[in-house]
């Protein structure tokens, strides 16, 4: 093993893995930092380059681009309340509120320490149990991931959210919108009005932009902001200034996050987006301080942030292991494995063992330089608020138009994400959260197509869903948060306004 790694090291220190490396890593924080460009995108545009590449630096490249994207996709969402990417979404509102406060230094540095110190411990975890973490997640059928999906928007409605009530608005809102488009058991259509457009469903990213950036604009435009967000004057040191007492305070989040996005991240098909909101969940759920979630508060911030890249280097361990995708960009990687002649299974660790080990290394040197890039981004960046603010909204409208359009080059999209504004406005004026909404369109179509494979299977029989172990735990977790929170609810109305008002002071 020793000589094996010892070759690895040779592989990586390559000058052209470095500057592969380095190349990769500063097109990912743009793209991550530009709504509607996600990392799933980046890595699509990589793929043409990968052909002239060696093995390693091509792998290497797309590992480097989708660390650096996904922690610059917080900055728009910090900066302006437009998350760069949909994993960036759970914690957005918690990453502007501490801008408006006059502290964006402190949130983007936050972000910054949580994401390097969540993907470096993402990959520690990789290497040491990828084959026991791959096994548990090649045992999951429909039935677990019908729950696990619906244990996330579980979490997103009624425990990230504050008022359950309606965080289940929201959350049946996005149901709704995820039914739109051909239905995947009859194939017939739904409630596409005869737009072609339609077809496919509606599209999450501009769905998004709208549901955060363009509500944003409408509420400036109608003067319902509340207080401007102060100019940040500090000087740039700000950025460290705490920052290493302060992640120390919030080491066990920061942990946590790691872990729960790495486990969450090794299961096929879950990806960052649900890490993220598990993790802001659980956050919430065993903090002290529950109620000043939503208005800046560090915890959920720290353990969201880690919990995005653990989730990264967690989706490479079905892939590497077993040959299974564990999200959409790893799904993209088992192509150009296959195209440079790396077979992905358990055969790689006997047959190449080198370039895995390899590949593990350029996942720790990708994060390691995402901190002075991520530094750098955050200081150009942190002048955005030092504009005017009637400068903004245009500027920012002109972004999300050109992010919707670019994403399959259609003005349908864009038209989407107008609608999405006013409906995103009309949620915030009335105290909806709009993250639920964005959670549930993208895990609508998987909570439906996982449910209704396992009744084909069962033949009717819903007892199939409580058959398996792992299946039965989800359940019985998912089914006791939504009696819990009906229970909750329902404590709530009955008690007299006096106690209502105390509660709340």
């Amino acid at each position: 093993m020793v000589d094996q790694i010892i070759l690895a090291l040779s592989i990586v220190a390559d000058p052209q893995v470095i500057l592969t490396i380095l190349a990769a890593s500063v097109m990912g924080m743009i793209i991550g930092a530009i709504p509607g460009l996600t990392a799933v995108m980046g890595t699509a545009l990589l793929v043409p380059l990968t052909f002239f590449m060696d093995p390693i630096p091509a792998v290497a490249a797309i590992v480097a681009l989708a660390a650096t994207a996904i922690f610059a996709g917080d900055v728009p969402g910090a900066l302006l309340r437009m998350p760069g990417t949909p994993a960036s979404a759970a914690y957005v509102d918690e990453a502007y509120a501490l801008t408006k406060a006059g502290r964006p230094e402190e949130g983007l540095g936050l972000c910054l320490g949580a994401a390097v110190i969540g993907g470096l411990v993402g990959t520690f975890i990789l290497i040491l149990g990828a084959p026991l973490l791959a096994k548990v997640a090649l045992g999951f059928s429909t039935v677990e991931y019908f729950w696990l999906s619906l244990l996330g928007l579980t979490c997103a409605a009624f425990v990230a959210a504050g008022d359950p009530v309606k965080g289940l608005i929201s959350l049946l809102f996005g149901l709704m919108c995820a039914t739109v488009g051909i239905d995947p058991a009859s194939g017939n259509l739904r409630y596409t009005m005869g737009s072609v457009d339609l077809m496919g469903g509606i599209n999450m990213i501009p769905a998004m932009i709208g549901l955060f950036a363009v509500s944003e604009i409408l509420r400036q435009a109608l003067g319902r902001t509340g207080s401007d967000a102060k100019l940040a004057t500090d000087h740039v040191g700000s950025v460290r200034q705490g920052l290493g007492a302060h992640l120390w305070k919030l080491k066990r989040n920061v942990a946590r996050g790691s872990i729960v996005g790495t486990v969450i991240g090794a299961l096929p098909g879950a990806g960052a987006d649900i890490a993220a909101w598990v993790a802001y969940a659980v956050s919430r759920r065993s903090s002290k301080t529950p109620e000043k979630f939503g208005t800046g508060h560090d915890e959920g911030l720290a353990e969201a942030g880690a919990a995005n890249n653990g989730a990264l280097s967690g989706a490479w361990v079905p892939t590497l292991v077993f040959g299974i995708p564990g999200d959409s960009i790893t799904a993209i990687v088992i192509g150009v494995l296959i195209l440079k002649g790396l077979d992905p299974g358990p055969t790689i660790f006997l047959r190449q063992p080198e370039l895995v080990y390899a590949i593990f290394l350029t996942f720790i040197l990708a994060n390691l330089i995402l901190w002075p890039l991520g530094w750098l981004l955050i200081r150009f960046a942190r002048h955005i608020v030092r504009v005017p603010r009637s400068l903004l909204p245009p500027v920012v409208l002109v972004t999300c138009i050109i992010g919707s359009y670019a994403i399959n080059n259609s003005l349908f999209d864009v038209g989407v994400m107008l609608v999405f504004g006013v409906v995103g406005w009309i949620f915030e004026e009335n105290g909806i959260p709009v993250a639920p909404a964005i959670l549930a369109i993208v895990l609508g179509g998987t909570v439906e197509f996982n449910f209704t494979t396992t009744m084909i299977k069962a033949d009717g029989d819903l007892i199939a869903f409580f058959a398996r172990p792992v299946a039965a735990g989800l359940g019985v977790v998912t089914l006791a948060l939504w009696i819990f929170t009906a229970w909750r609810v329902y404590r709530d109305r009955r008690k007299p306004p006096s106690d209502l008002a105390i509660q709340t002071d």
